[in-house]
């Protein structure tokens, strides 16, 4: 086909989403695969075999998408207010993590109660003399946990409440992408619970309390808290300390301090 054609072809069937540095990759690779079969390779038998591994995964993306209605069906029927999935960043699927792992947040005794279960609380090292925060418990539910850390990471896109504390703990604090995000949903998880207690959908907000629409909150996001690029690579990049070797899915948390007027400024 040529780099110029390939471009425009991968650029139309994928909507702009796939282009120069795509087709490089794709030119490599069609290199690479010449240079070790030479004449040998048989086009026609590789275009059958890439039809059938096609096939297959059309085959497979059905089925999710069969799953992802099921799993949207129960959701509404256990919470046919959208409570769970009003809040941002939770969508069907890690609403249904939330409503199973978590069950009935009226069961427990307070927010707190409900950020400890998960196990995204600060673990204390204390002696009779001196105390320090480390890394989460992590005894709570590994599923839960996972769920709540890829939706903070959409909310704090959405919510500038979220946002701001985002930005406060990478510019000021100095702290890691991943640890920044665990504080996060750690505030999710507890603002989700208020809402389901008080029987109230999330409502976005700016810092002051002043309810926001979604348009208005990511402008917000983008003129006040927006972290620079630059600082965002250096923080996300894997860290080699011995406990980041030991646990790269549960990077360390401090305390929070939640602040309570309305379920989400829990």
């Amino acid at each position: 086909m040529g780099r110029a054609r390939l471009i425009r072809f991968l650029g139309r069937h994928s909507r702009g989403a796939w282009g120069g540095p795509t087709a490089d990759l794709i030119l490599a690779a069609a290199t690479s695969s010449r240079e070790i079969w030479g004449d040998d390779l048989e086009f026609a038998d590789l275009a059958e075999d890439i039809a059938v591994e096609a096939r297959l995964a059309l085959r497979i993306t059905e089925e999710i998408k069969d799953v992802d209605d099921r799993i949207d069906a129960l959701v509404r029927e256990r919470d046919p207010r959208g409570i769970i999935t009003s809040a941002p960043g939770v969508g069907p699927v890690t609403g249904a993590v939330v409503l199973g792992r978590l069950g009935d947040p009226g069961r427990f005794r307070s927010l707190a109660a409900v950020r400890s279960f998960s196990g995204l609380v600060p673990s204390l090292d204390s002696s009779g003399v001196s105390g320090h925060h480390g890394g989460p418990t992590k005894h709570g539910d590994a599923l839960l946990r996972e769920a709540l850390f890829i939706s903070a990471d959409q909310a704090r896109r959405q919510d500038p409440t979220l946002a701001a504390k985002y930005h406060r703990l990478m510019v000021e604090s100095g702290k890691h992408h991943n640890t920044a995000i665990c504080h996060i949903a750690a505030t999710l998880l507890t603002r989700i619970a208020a809402c389901w207690n008080a029987a109230t959908p999330y409502e976005l907000r700016d810092v002051d309390g002043t309810p926001v629409t979604p348009e208005e909150a990511r402008m917000i996001i983008t003129t006040r808290y927006t972290v620079p690029e630059s600082l965002r690579r250096s923080r996300t990049t894997t860290r080699t300390s011995r406990r980041s070797k030991e646990s790269q899915s549960a990077p360390s948390t401090g305390p929070s301090h939640p602040h309570a007027n309305h379920p989400t400024a829990a």
